[in-house]
């Protein structure tokens, strides 16, 4: 008999394992939602695609998961590949990115500093990059003092809102280049680009952006929208959603922080698991979609203090079906938390392009901080609710920092554990 799974979420994570699943089980999502897509929805506003939280865009390392998402679509009808072209905004000049690989846009002093750190650092043999303590520390001990003062602490402290001191260096796998002294002063000497680089090029649908993935992972599963689900409870060895539909296991893709809401289920263990991860941290973004000046940038990063902004995505350059036609582009300005209407269009004016606010969104939970003992939480957790066959999947499910293929092949393997016998 096929196994009955509810999936409670309809993001990338959600309608993925559902399609993993659907050949061999009757699965249903539930999204509290009016429309599918979770963080990598999008908007039309005035004929110009908005991404409400970000810009969201597929590359993947993972053969599995690249084979799987083609397989899905068609590559070369349906998506445009594109080279990142990322900036960094210092003393109001654009720099290259990652910064280490771009000293020579600097002025003399600043790279003469910035030598003399990374010597300093060969000098008393450097660490690898996951034997530091934290976050903070591993910037620093990497990237050298100046580096660390001038970009990394400004721009990552905009980010996370919190002491870096406090961040764990899990999440940080396969999101920053990892480089060595070595690969920097290389970089710098014949001008190589950073092909290792998360995105360093990637695919983006001709139209409907992160939207289109969504809409078409959902074709074909059985989606419930304006579906909260209030309780998880047990009824004669099945679990039971809100006191009405009944299910084999259910696959949880929302906020873990909330579960503990949600489980009515007398187990010590569980509680205790659940009311861990209840005080985690995450941070909100505040975006404010625009117009802009013609630009052939893909991402800026700001890290100076002249503004609350932390970066501009030119999603506009994405596609030129995400701009409604007129000689102008579009781009998303992100803040982080949450900052009023008036401060955004006020703060827009101290930013390039000559930006013209079209429509603003919040969220309250995009990025999620993980500190020393964050993963353990989750796993203790993951292992109570696997006892009931509640499974955790996704970005604020697992609170790891998941680019698109990397929500996929977490739910791609939690699909194989699930219907393995």
């Amino acid at each position: 008999m096929k196994k009955n799974i509810s999936i409670i979420g309809a993001g990338i994570s959600g309608l993925s394992a559902a399609r993993f699943l659907a050949k061999t089980a009757d699965v249903v999502v539930l999204e509290q939602a009016e429309k599918i897509g979770g963080l990598v929805k999008c908007d039309l506003v005035s004929g110009n695609l908005f991404h409400k939280v970000g810009g969201h865009v597929f590359n993947a390392k993972n053969k599995a998961v690249s084979e799987w998402f083609w397989a899905q679509f068609d590559q070369e009808k349906e998506f445009i590949k594109a080279k990142r072209n990322a900036k960094i905004l210092i003393n109001q000049k654009l720099i290259g990115y990652p910064i280490e690989n771009y000293l020579g846009e600097f002025d003399k002093e600043t790279v003469q500093n910035v030598l003399a750190d990374l010597l300093k650092i060969q000098n008393t043999a450097p660490k690898a990059p996951f034997a530091y303590n934290h976050f903070e520390a591993f910037l620093e001990g990497t990237f050298g003092e100046t580096l660390y003062k001038l970009y990394f602490k400004p721009y990552n402290q905009k980010i996370w809102n919190t002491d870096l001191s406090l961040v764990a260096l899990e999440w940080l796998e396969g999101k920053l280049p990892m480089p060595n002294i070595q690969d920097i002063l290389l970089s710098n000497i014949v001008k190589e680009e950073e092909s290792d680089m998360v995105h360093a090029s990637f695919y983006y649908p001709k139209t409907g952006g992160s939207q289109f993935i969504a809409n078409r992972l959902a074709q074909g599963i059985n989606i419930i929208t304006d579906q909260w689900v209030s309780s998880i409870s047990l009824q004669n060895g099945q679990l039971l959603l809100n006191a009405s539909g009944t299910a084999d296991a259910v696959i949880y893709t929302g906020d873990v922080r909330k579960l503990s809401q949600l489980i009515q289920i007398e187990d010590a263990a569980l509680q205790h698991a659940l009311q861990a991860v209840e005080e985690l941290k995450s941070n909100g973004t505040s975006n404010l979609f625009c117009e802009c000046d013609d630009n052939d940038l893909s991402w800026l990063y700001i890290p100076e203090d002249f503004t609350r902004a932390h970066r501009i995505i030119y999603t506009g350059n994405f596609s030129p079906a995400n701009n409604a036609g007129s000689t102008r582009k579009t781009c998303v300005v992100e803040f982080s938390g949450k900052v009023p209407l008036q401060e955004m269009e006020e703060e827009i004016n101290k930013l390039p392009g000559n930006l013209r606010p079209l429509q603003a969104n919040y969220e309250p939970n995009s990025y999620v901080v993980q500190e020393k003992d964050t993963r353990q939480k989750i796993t203790n957790l993951k292992q109570q609710l696997q006892k009931h066959h509640i499974y955790l999947t996704g970005r604020f499910a697992e609170w790891e920092y998941y680019n698109m293929d990397k929500a996929i092949e977490a739910s791609m393997i939690l699909s194989k554990n699930i219907l393995t016998p």
